[in-house]
This record gives structure tokens, sequence and C-alpha cells, in this order.
């Protein structure tokens, strides 16, 4: 099973450098169900792989200049507060059984695993639904949409709030909010996502309490195979489209997220 665990490490990469995101969304399954790590410190371990690995992903864009640094700005300090102050202070705060309704109760592992589970359901949606050309125009069409600082203030907030909870990097809401909210093109939002998850995901790490306790061998081997994973996904994505990819992906973390909920409610 060890075996398996690392080799799909390498398609948490994968995800992000062909399509952009959804690495992050693998990763947890990938500790908890395939590597044996406890839920709640698998958050832990998904905030610093993803952090990681975005923040080789996010070197490329910078070359290219498809990250918006302004946008970064106003989206990352919110963001990265809420997920310092989510791991620091909210998770340890969550009760070892949330609550109970008759016979059936549920404890902060499986409270964990079923949020996440939702978050992969809702990240499916939007990798399946057709991404408009809207998405697609030209910077100059993008640049006469007003800039909403207070939607994007907010966004960064919720999404480092989620982020602090279940680890995952948010790309599949942070996106959508630089392109509609932001006014980017598509590739430029990437771009900036990339970079904004990094500094949430490495800053809110350092919110964890016992760090010494990790096991440092798994976390980093886990981490050195994503990296290796982005950058064979970004060389594919010069002869592969990520577009069409999207959705059979989309599919597949659909499919995770329902065998999540039911493995963890009907099946625990």
């Amino acid at each position: 099973m060890y075996i398996i665990g690392y080799l799909a490490s390498v398609l948490i990469g994968l995800s992000l450098g062909l399509i952009g995101g959804g690495g992050s969304i693998l990763t947890i399954p990938v500790l908890v169900y395939l590597l044996g790590v406890d839920p709640v410190l698998g958050t832990a371990y998904s905030l610093f792989i993803v952090g990681a690995t975005s923040a080789v992903g996010s070197v490329s864009y910078f070359r290219r200049s498809l990250v918006d640094v302004r946008t970064a700005i106003v989206f990352g300090p919110p963001s990265i507060v809420a997920v310092f102050l989510t791991r620091a202070y909210l998770v340890p705060a969550i009760p070892s059984e949330v609550f109970t309704l008759g016979d059936f109760a549920i404890d902060r592992n499986m409270f964990l695993m079923v949020l996440f589970a939702v978050l992969m359901l809702t990240a499916s949606v939007s990798m399946i639904r057709p991404t408009g050309k809207r998405a697609d125009e030209s910077t100059n069409k993008q640049r006469d949409r007003k800039f909403s600082y207070p939607f994007i203030l907010l966004e960064g907030i919720v999404v480092g709030t989620l982020t602090g909870l279940v680890g995952a990097g948010g790309g599949f809401l942070i996106i959508p909010a630089l392109v509609l909210l932001g006014g980017l093109p598509m590739k430029k939002a990437i771009g900036t996502s990339l970079v904004i998850i990094s500094a949430k995901s490495l800053l809110g790490f350092l919110g964890e309490h016992n760090p010494a306790a990790f096991d440092w061998l798994l976390l980093l081997s886990v981490t050195g195979l994503a990296v290796v994973g982005i950058f064979i996904g970004m060389r594919l994505s010069q002869y592969i489209d990520g577009a069409k990819l999207k959705p059979a992906f989309g599919w597949f973390v659909f499919i995770m997220g329902l065998y999540i909920i039911l493995k963890e409610t009907i099946f625990a």
C-alpha cells in the first residue's frame, strides 16, 4: 500500500502541472487511505506538501509574467492569517466527539474527512462544468473589469479557513474568484493562485503546535515526489490540452468524494 501511496504522490504534482489545480484535493486521500496517516495530522502534512509543490510550480509562471502581484497581495494576507489562526486555535479546539445523533457519533476525524469530501464534490463540479469563453478573453478586456477588493478579501478569509481545516489548497475556489472578481485572464489566475496557495499553506503550517512529532521522512518523501510530478505535468502541458483532461479528472474527484463520505459514515 505504501508503494501505491508514493506513486499516487506523483499525481498530486502532475495534476497541478497539467490543469493548474486539483492536486491538493488528492493529498488527504493519499495520506490517510494509502499511507495510513491520522486525518488531523494529514491536514497538517497536506499544508506543507501543497505549499511546497505550489511554490515550485509558481516559478515558471513568474518567469512568464503570469503572476499578478497586486492581486496576490490583496488576497494573500487575509487568507494567510485565516489559515494560521485556524491551525493554531480552531482545529485544536474541535472536540474529539463533535456531536451524536442517537447511536451515531461523529468524532473529529470523521468530521474533517466528511468536510473534506464535501469540498471534493464542490471542486469536482467546477472541474466538470465547461469553462466559458469569457475566462479566456484577452487581457485588455479583462483589465476593463472592476477590481472588487471587498469580495477578494472575503474570499481570502473563507478559503484560508477552509484550507486550515482540511489542508486543501483551495485552487478550485481561488481561481474562479481571481477571474470573476479580480478580472484576471485564466492563465494569470492560475499563476497567481499558485503563489497564494504556496504562501498561505506554508505559513499556515507554521501554526502547528508540535512539528517535532511529525514523520519528516514520510512528509519530505511525498513532497519530493509531488514536486517531480509537477515538473512532469508542466512538460506534458506543452503537448496535452489540460482543459480536455479537467472534466475527466473532475469525475475522478467526484467519485473519490462520494467514496470518502460512504466510507466514513455508512461503512465506517
